[in-house]
């Protein structure tokens, strides 16, 4: 049986707007990513540190989002919308996903 999530759409949608409105970050996610990955040993820690700076801006966007939507709901309810948020994170938008809980 197919379990269809509360807030499903309301997620998506709001991942949509997150990936048209950051497209930007996004390519610049890539960008750092490839820097560090083609970087010569004395230059992988800096440009990983770049990489890391890049997805922690992204990550607190998200939990920006999410937060702003959480407030409006009541405590089981925000609870519950919480972690499917930080489920669909990590489906759709997986390197955003690792501190997403921690914000």
């Amino acid at each position: 049986m197919f379990r269809r999530h509360r807030f499903a759409d309301v997620i998506s949608r709001q991942l949509d707007l997150f990936v048209r409105e950051h497209a930007d970050l996004l390519h610049e996610c890539e960008e750092a990513e490839r820097a560090y990955n083609t970087a010569p040993r004395d230059e992988a820690e800096e440009r990983y540190g770049d990489y890391v700076d890049v997805v922690e801006t992204g990550t607190e966007l998200l939990a920006d989002i999410r937060d702003h939507f959480k407030w409006t709901l009541d405590e089981d309810t925000a609870e519950a919308y919480e972690d499917e948020f930080n489920r669909a994170v990590l489906k759709h938008l997986p390197r955003f996903a690792l501190e997403i809980e921690n914000r």
